[in-house]
């Protein structure tokens, strides 16, 4: 009798179906491959990434036009304010004054020029009365310098007296001295309106003096309230109730609610094939999940390090090659679901498709 012991012979379906698994995930592998070999070839050797990435956006740094003292602050950090809304008051009682003072010179101003074209049309019309005169006196003079002659011819032949002779030629210098006076009177009239016209002039260019700092004052006192000039998110308020403020210190930021961009930083090697226009898709920290869209609007013509605040210097003898990035301005799609999270400054991972441009195929 044979004491060897034979074990249970496999079965033959589960080895059937080991290699059919076996065989099927060979072909999932091969056709995944394949398929991202494809996606490679026709997508992937086309998209440019890179996670050296940031938000931007028009931070607006908000300062006063006016020194003064904060009277009021109307917005909190991180509220909401639409563009033309007060956030700051400084205490406008120093420029109201100024303001009424402003407003008083040029009444004054504006009286003394009144009273000067009174005194201008008054003396217009003492020149019509010196004319007047002198005309008068000059048909006079002419009159006895007639009279005058007639007597001296009537003189020589004795048919009147010296003595009448005499008088009359007393009266023609008397009327000859009268049109001399009233010219020398109308020529100092003349010379009056002259005067008048130059003090018109003066108090004309001093009440539009008045006038430009009256609207120096109201611009003044409208600059005590320092508003937003954008839709957008206070941030960084460094203002407060009692606080000096000088003339062009820092106040507040404002943050815009829209209109942001992101600035990727691409490496040289991959300049090449990125153009104007061409789409991006963006991924974020704050929204790992949710892709962003965008399009590129320009690249720079500097690397990141020409702009620095020292600048590299490569002339000395150790010298060691670094891949030098070139920012890449990418407008942002306002459409896109949760872009309101946005914040400039946060990260991002920016990808260019350059294969929709045929000029890099």
């Amino acid at each position: 009798m044979d004491g060897s012991v034979t074990g249970p012979a496999p079965d033959l379906p589960s080895r059937r179906l080991l290699r059919l698994g076996l065989v099927v995930a060979v072909l999932a592998i091969l056709s995944g491959g394949a398929w991202a070999g494809r996606h490679w070839w026709a997508v992937g050797r086309y998209i440019e990434t890179t996670d050296d990435a940031y938000i931007g956006g028009n931070v607006t740094a908000i300062a006063p036009h006016v020194s003064g003292f904060v009277a009021q602050v109307l917005a909190a950090d991180n509220e909401h304010v639409h563009k033309g809304q007060v956030l700051v008051r400084l205490d406008p009682r120093d420029f109201q004054t100024a303001l009424d003072h402003a407003a008083a010179v040029v009444a004054a101003r504006a009286t003394e020029v009144e009273g000067l074209r009174a005194r201008y049309t008054l003396q217009q019309s003492i020149i019509r009365q010196y004319e007047a005169d002198r005309a008068a006196k000059e048909a006079r003079a002419s009159f006895t310098a007639q009279d005058a002659e007639r007597y001296r011819d009537l003189a020589r032949t004795n048919a009147v007296s010296r003595q009448e002779a005499q008088r009359s030629s007393t009266l023609d210098q008397e009327a000859r001295a009268a049109v001399s006076s009233s010219g020398a009177a109308l020529e100092s009239a003349r010379q009056q309106l002259k005067v008048l016209e130059a003090q018109i002039a003066a108090a004309r260019a001093a009440e539009a003096q008045a006038r430009s700092d009256l609207q120096t004052a109201q611009l003044d006192v409208g600059y005590t309230e320092i508003r937003s000039p954008i839709d957008g998110y206070v941030s960084n308020r460094a203002a407060q109730v009692g606080a000096y403020v000088k003339q062009g210190a820092y106040m507040v930021s404002v943050i815009p609610a829209a209109g942001l961009w992101v600035d990727a930083n691409f490496k040289e090697d991959q300049l090449a094939r990125i153009r104007p226009g061409q789409m991006a898709t963006l991924r974020t920290e704050v929204l790992p999940h949710q892709p962003f869209h965008g399009r590129v609007l320009s690249l720079a013509h500097g690397t990141g390090a020409v702009f620095s605040v020292i600048p590299p210097e490569n002339a000395t003898g150790n010298f060691t090659r670094i891949v030098q990035r070139v920012p890449v301005r990418i407008e942002l799609d306002p459409r896109d679901a949760g872009v309101e999270m946005l914040r400039p400054g946060l990260s991002v991972t920016a990808s260019v498709d350059t294969g929709l441009d045929p000029r890099v195929r």
